[in-house]
């Protein structure tokens, strides 16, 4: 095998598609920074034990695995770093009040999670800590909008991106007493996924009748948000239903510039949801561009049980779904040692300017820059002038 040929789903990236997700990282840094939130930098490991806490199976099997060398313990390659920000919320900062954290670096997952992803993601998150309110759960949706504002997915020439709503509560109310081991709830995870009514039956066969009643009932219920009021007549009179359809419902009324639907049987994503979860979608895009919501119990295997809510994305999956944008502009200038010309382009690099010295021998060479102005020499002097 040739030495240049890389491994399946990774793959380089190269400088028009690389300048415009670094110009995209910066702005989604940016606009998290307008919220109040703050840049952390996880490790890209470290041990297996602390970065699988409490994430569940499907996270662990997309995880890269090796031995440190250095102690004999086993380490990881991040699948994801939320983890990751609940540690250091937990043990490094501790503070008792709301934290805001937001971070963007590349995660490795050993298989891409769906046809054509690559398995080197750049991962764009912002999280809230210490506040169990919807006022957290919409401030995360408004951000997750904003950011794609930001990165041009919406506008007026675009598509009107979709925010999807579910619950975790819901299901996890209707398995309540029933008595069947984590496999099992995993297997009914699976067909409602899948909206498999015919294996659901099967499966909650022995169930109480009010949860396989409201499990099948589930498969139905995604929609516009009548879909929230043929819920309360279909499902159980159960707290954490009432509970998940009400905060839902008031989710929905809080946000502006998106369609709002619903798929109340929406299990995708990692294991540590545990309230509201959403999937953000715009044409153009294969799957979600956006996933997040609420995991209070993340945080508990560091021995902070903390109210936490989020999203995240992967940045150069954004990439793929947007124009190309234009070369940046810059200068031309002929390649000298004359102090007069070093010293103009000096001072207009420190302006911002993007200026490039053409090599001699290299005039009619093409580059990532649009060279829209000139360096000439006039009067003794140098000077910018158009092309």
């Amino acid at each position: 095998m040739s030495a240049w040929v890389l491994p399946d789903h990774i793959a380089d990236v190269l400088p028009s598609e690389a300048r415009h997700i670094e110009e995209l990282r910066r702005e989604l840094l940016d606009t998290a920074r307008g919220y109040g939130y703050e840049l952390v930098m996880p490790p890209l490991l470290e041990h297996l034990e602390s970065l699988l806490s409490g994430t569940g199976e499907a996270l662990g099997l997309q995880t890269f695995k090796l031995v440190d060398q250095l102690s004999g313990r086993s380490m990881g390659l991040r699948a994801d770093t939320t983890p990751q920000v609940a540690r250091i919320d937990a043990h490094l900062l501790n503070r008792e009040g709301v934290t805001r954290l937001c971070y963007c670096g590349p995660v490795l997952h050993t298989r891409p999670d769906r046809p054509h992803a690559t398995r080197e993601p750049l991962q764009f998150g912002a999280e809230i800590y210490g506040h169990a309110g919807l006022e957290a759960d919409t401030e995360v949706l408004r951000l997750a909008l904003d950011c794609l504002r930001a990165a041009g997915v919406t506008g007026p020439a675009q598509s009107p991106v979709i925010v999807d709503l579910a619950d975790a509560r819901i299901v996890s109310s209707l398995f309540a007493g029933v008595p069947v081991d984590a496999a099992a709830i995993a297997r009914v995870h699976a067909a409602l996924a899948a909206k498999d009514a015919s294996a659901l039956r099967e499966l909650t066969a022995h169930f109480p009748a009010p949860s396989r009643q409201g499990l099948l009932a589930l498969v139905q219920l995604y929609g516009d948000v009548s879909v929230l009021d043929e819920a309360v007549k279909a499902l159980p009179d159960l707290a954490g239903v009432r509970a998940a359809l009400s905060d839902l419902k008031q989710l929905a009324a809080q946000l502006e510039g998106a369609s709002v639907s619903f798929d109340l049987a929406d299990l995708r994503g990692y294991a540590y949801y545990s309230g509201m979860r959403f999937g953000i979608y715009t044409e153009g895009a294969s799957d979600a561009l956006v996933r997040g919501g609420r995991y209070d119990e993340v945080g508990a295997v560091f021995g902070r049980n903390r109210p936490a809510v989020g999203f995240s994305l992967d940045v150069r999956e954004l990439v793929g779904v947007l124009p190309a944008r234009p070369l940046r502009a810059a200068i031309r200038a002929p390649w000298s040692d004359a102090a007069a010309l070093n010293k103009t382009i000096a001072a207009l690099r420190g302006e911002g300017e993007t200026v490039v010295c053409v090599l001699p021998g290299h005039d009619s060479e093409i580059d990532e820059f649009h060279c829209d102005r000139e360096l000439v020499e006039r009067d003794g002097q140098w000077r910018v002038q158009a092309i």
